[in-house]
């Protein structure tokens, strides 16, 4: 069973107040990677198959983009939908309950976008600062 934030905050062990629950960390590594938040962005547009929305992500495998269709439905998160037709296709959805995920998902693509130059800027002056302590 997992410690709740709020008994770990109260702990008498001074070592432990600073401790963060971590039992959402299996549902984070299943749910925010960067395939499924653009996976999610795009079918929260509409519902895609299989190679339509293989090409709205570019760059992404089709062993990657099955792997998290797969993680992404078994979560509850996406539906799949087998269409009957003389050539066999398959259509992925946004369920409900990955609906849920809309607003915070695309917080945090804006957040993104908004902030890219400034973290670009800081991963440059760190690593400056690494070529720089290498060659004290």
């Amino acid at each position: 069973m997992h410690e709740s934030a709020t008994q770990t905050a109260t702990n008498s062990d001074p070592t432990t107040t600073d401790r963060v629950d971590c039992s959402s960390r299996f549902l984070l590594d299943q749910i925010a990677d960067k395939w499924s938040v653009l996976i999610l962005a795009a079918l929260c547009k509409k519902p895609l198959r299989f190679n339509e929305l293989k090409r709205c992500l570019d760059g992404i495998t089709q062993k990657a983009l099955t792997q998290a269709l797969r993680r992404l439905e078994r979560n509850g998160i996406l539906g799949r939908r087998v269409i009957p037709s003389s050539q066999v296709a398959v259509e992925y959805s946004i369920t409900p309950l990955g609906r849920t995920l809309e607003h915070p998902f695309s917080a945090l693509y804006l957040w993104t976008l908004e902030h890219l130059d400034t973290v670009i800027k800081a991963q440059a002056t760190f690593d400056s600062r690494e070529i720089e302590a290498g060659q004290a």
